[in-house]
């Protein structure tokens, strides 16, 4: 049963991450960027979220236990 959760919880901030890049991408494209400063942009939004999960996760690892 925990693998479960760990495995879904995982995939909610993959895909979590991926939309706030997407929507990171969309923002800069109307802000009049190229495509490719928008996918740089939408890279560099993924991988600050990625982090960000970690380091709740690691900081509530510690706390509980």
């Amino acid at each position: 049963m925990t693998v479960v959760l760990v495995l879904l919880a995982t995939a909610l901030v993959f895909v979590l991450a991926a939309l706030i890049a997407t929507l990171a991408a969309v923002l800069a494209r109307k802000d009049g960027s190229t495509m490719l400063a928008a996918v740089k942009t939408a890279a560099v939004v993924f991988a600050a979220t990625l982090t960000l999960a970690c380091a709740i996760t690691a900081a509530m690892t510690s706390v509980l236990r």
